[in-house]
């Protein structure tokens, strides 16, 4: 299961809790290095394949929705996983040319990011200080918190806008022989994808009230995928499964559209808040094309296909659209789903109300348990 916490890898360790919770709350669950559960690396829900293929090339073929340009001057945002290459560079290069003052991560060179912004943004007159970054490792509680309480010093405690764009994806065509963990135990996607963003937006969430009282309109944008398809909610809850990784990364982008839902119920009225989950698109970007832990041959044969890649794939400022829109579209109602810049319907488990307020108490006692405020 994508929320599992575990113990160490190696012979007869075990994993315990669950959806974030820390360990000793659930009970002991199946070995790391029990037999691989016996799940179809490409299986959707019947008939759901060849639905997202006929979508896809709908959404190849038909017209590219475009975000209004909005005056963003004066509004502070932050944009995760922003690297060169990437739908978050595209995202964090428009709001700046829009006029927000822009605060990127990356998980490494978080410098080479800057310079790449302020090198592209050089035409638009953007002045040096308005594009600011840092690194940002969301599987490491300490960097999360460095990130948040370096953020808080460069902006005086102003954010408006936080857009959670980062994530990975991992060991995409083949099924683990083991689990991948965090190095506090956690099934990697989940660590990283979920409750390294519910970390984050906890320790921001303060600026973001506050700035949202201030001026009217906070927002928190979560980039999921429609591939939350293959996560349901009875996997966050239950004892650890086997997965392959496309079905932990669905558990993961999931458990983000639960999030931005119930962040929507509980802070709306509170800090002017409004939140939005996404699918971008199928894009031709540094995720697409840059799985982590690829097999020599695996990089080959994507080297002979990336000339076909606009043909079959969005660019990755087609792909950065709908986050944009969301991110700034004066009209926007919170609480919802998007694609292609409007509304959309994610899975009916999406939708399940206790499901996201018993998956943000579950996870809000494991943010508790790290100490930090």
């Amino acid at each position: 299961m994508a929320g599992q916490r575990g113990a160490a890898q190696g012979a007869g360790a075990a994993e315990t809790g669950c959806a974030g919770v820390p360990a000793g709350m659930r009970r002991e669950a199946p070995a790391l290095n029990s037999p691989p559960h016996a799940t179809n690396l490409m299986a959707y829900r019947p008939g759901s394949g060849i639905s997202k293929a006929f979508h896809h090339m709908w959404e190849l073929c038909s017209r590219k929705p475009m975000a209004e340009r909005v005056d963003m001057s004066g509004r502070r945002v932050i944009v995760t996983g922003a690297t060169p290459a990437s739908i978050g560079y595209q995202v964090a290069k428009t709001l700046a040319a829009w006029g927000a003052d822009v605060a990127v991560t990356c998980p490494r060179d978080s410098g080479a990011a800057r310079e790449a912004l302020l090198r592209d943004l050089g035409d638009a007159g953007r002045r040096p200080n308005g594009v600011e970054a840092h690194r940002l490792d969301l599987a490491d509680a300490g960097s999360v918190a460095d990130f948040a309480a370096w953020y808080r010093e460069i902006s005086g405690g102003r954010l408006d806008v936080l857009i959670n764009n980062a994530g990975i994806l991992r060991d995409v065509l083949w099924r683990w022989r083991e689990r991948r963990v965090s190095a506090d135990g956690f099934e990697i996607h989940w660590r990283t994808n979920y409750l390294g963003t519910f970390h984050l937006t906890r320790l921001l969430l303060p600026m973001l009230l506050e700035s949202g009282r201030r001026s009217g309109d906070a927002r928190v944008v979560n980039v999921s995928s429609h591939q939350h398809d293959k996560g349901s909610n009875d996997r966050l809850f239950a004892s650890p499964d086997r997965l392959d990784s496309w079905t932990a990364y669905g558990q993961s982008k999931l458990a983000l559209i639960h999030h931005a839902l119930e962040l929507q119920r509980r802070y709306a009225s509170d800090g002017n808040l409004r939140t939005a989950a996404l699918h971008p698109g199928s894009a031709y970007s540094n995720m697409t094309f840059g799985w982590q832990d690829e097999p020599l041959w695996l990089r080959r044969t994507k080297r002979l296909f990336t000339p076909l890649a606009p043909l079959i794939l969005l660019t990755p400022n087609q792909a950065a659209q709908t986050t944009i829109h969301c991110a700034t579209a004066p009209h926007l109602e919170g609480g919802h789903y998007h694609e292609r810049c409007a509304k959309a319907e994610p899975i009916p488990d999406a939708r399940d109300d206790a499901a996201s307020r018993r998956l943000w108490e579950e996870t809000d006692r494991w943010f508790r348990s790290l100490g930090q405020r």
